[in-house]
């Protein structure tokens, strides 16, 4: 089965396709192409969603037509031009795309775009989750020899709008255990690399500044890391970066450097501890990272060194995507779609900006 998938819930326009077999455990990736407005997003330190849909309206049909071609399944020019007085259908079985949670005005581009081909092309299409995506971009894995992702699993998503929790008992057999009440770990990076002066976004700057600074030169609050439940809470955490910088006269790299690595560190080590806890109440057998905080170098290496001290004999497996999958793309959209094949008539496809779990 060949499945393109169509992802444009914030500022990333993508679409990736994806082939499954009927009983195989992963997904091989035929090809995933990414535009985005990240360039503009940077001159306003944040996303601005009217800009985001209307590059989105500009990057589509291009996009479309480079993933199609990049995986073949587009013929040449002339071969498209002796075929006028017909439709050109692409090899593909169906059609996944984002239809939420995310930016409204976005999600429309890609749902209405999806909408559109599943008429034209006679192709079924799927509605799917953005969160689910990111989970699933684990499963795209062409090495066959690698570890297969076994049930039941935990899935951490960590991204600019969510931190969550979840239990995967199956395809399709999903329990939110906990998120977050507040910032998200991404947006908080985000907060906290604004208040550094750093580059939009902030995650990736923090964790760059962070390679030259000490983790323990500031000793900022790890909060609810000790909660019962699984929940998150980060808007602390800024507040206390905010108050440290004020009590700084001059703000120089080395200091910048060291707030960045101290903040790091006390997300990474919520999100670690938290993760591990759930791990070890609910008898897990794989742990799965996703989103775009799941790229972040620090935290996948504090995962494996956790890992590997645990005293249990039996060390649970951790997978983690590619990090070029970390962040929005639309493979991951066509992979979810592959192992949660509900497909519905265009008509009854609708954007749903604050989707969540069912």
């Amino acid at each position: 089965m060949v499945i393109l998938g169509i992802e444009t819930s914030c500022d990333e326009t993508s679409v990736g396709l994806v082939e499954k077999g009927k009983n195989s455990q992963n997904a091989r990736l035929l090809s995933n192409f990414v535009a985005t407005s990240l360039p503009l997003h940077s001159k306003t330190g944040g996303i601005v969603p009217e800009i985001a849909a209307r590059e989105q309206l500009k990057y589509i049909v291009p996009v479309i037509k480079q993933a199609l071609t990049d995986s073949n399944l587009y013929p040449p020019s002339s071969k498209l031009y002796h075929q006028s007085s017909t439709i050109y259908r692409p090899q593909i079985d169906a059609i996944a795309v984002t239809v939420g949670p995310g930016l409204l005005g976005s999600l429309l581009v890609g749902v209405e775009t999806a909408k559109t081909l599943s008429y034209v092309w006679e192709k079924p299409i799927i509605p799917t989750n953005h969160l689910l995506g990111h989970t699933y971009a684990n499963f795209v894995r062409e090495n066959s020899k690698l570890k297969t992702i076994q049930f039941p699993a935990l899935a951490l998503i960590v991204s600019g709008g969510h931190t969550d929790l979840i239990l995967m008992n199956g395809h399709g057999k999903i329990k939110w255990l906990g998120g977050t009440r507040d910032d998200a770990a991404g947006e908080a990076f985000d907060k906290i690399g604004r208040l550094l002066n750093l580059p939009y976004p902030g995650g990736p700057s923090i964790e760059k500044a962070a390679l030259n600074g000490n983790p323990k030169a500031f000793n900022f609050p790890r909060p609810m890391i000790y909660s019962r439940d699984f929940d998150f809470s980060f808007s602390g955490l800024k507040a206390a970066v905010l108050r440290e910088i004020k009590t700084i006269k001059l703000l120089d790299n080395k200091t910048r450097s060291d707030l960045a690595a101290s903040a790091q560190q006390a997300i990474i080590e919520v999100l670690v501890a938290k993760t591990l806890k759930a791990a070890q109440k609910y008898n897990i057998k794989s742990i799965l990272l996703g989103g775009g905080v799941a790229a972040n170098q620090s935290l996948r290496d504090r995962f494996k060194f956790e890992i590997r001290s645990a005293k249990s004999a039996d060390k649970i497996p951790l997978f983690v995507p590619e990090k070029w999958l970390c962040t929005d793309n639309g493979a991951m959209i066509a992979v979810a779609a592959s192992f949660n094949y509900k497909p519905l008539h265009w008509s009854k496809i609708t954007a749903n900006p604050e989707l969540y779990f069912k």
